[in-house]
């Protein structure tokens, strides 16, 4: 399996203006700029892109290890908090909400952090990734 998705630029790093579109289309010329960026400015960036990423990841990889341990979670919730420090992204912090019934907390703990190590999104970053896990 393969996907794509397109970046243009126009202009300076700072003043310029760009667009990414993706494969699917939810993408569509969307704006990006150094204000959305490093500002409070209108349009993505590429910082909330791989929270997205890794927060859609991550959950659905929990999902797949909760049904592999014989659970069906009722819904699982996840936010990813990335930091951008000198140039580098330096975290990537999981927070995470599932109600899973008949599941122990021992037992959500191992699958949380079966999911954290190997959902793909999780395997290609190169920082710190932490998890905060919780049943509701």
């Amino acid at each position: 399996m393969k996907r794509f998705a397109n970046a243009k630029w126009q202009g300076t790093g700072k003043e310029g203006k760009g667009n990414l579109s993706t494969q699917s289309t939810v993408l569509n010329d969307t704006a990006y700029s150094f204000s959305s960026r490093f500002e409070e400015g209108i349009g993505t960036n590429p910082e909330e892109l791989i929270a997205a990423a890794h927060s859609g990841c991550f959950t659905m990889k929990l999902s797949f290890v909760l049904n592999a341990a014989g659970f069906t979670a009722e819904s699982i919730e996840t936010r990813c908090d990335i930091t951008l420090t000198d140039g580098s992204i330096t975290t990537s912090s999981l927070t995470t909400k599932a109600v899973v019934p008949g599941i122990s907390a021992e037992q959500f703990a191992v699958a949380a952090a079966d999911a954290k190590a190997n959902c793909p999104v999780s395997k290609l970053l190169n920082c710190d990734i932490t998890l905060d896990a919780v049943l509701a």
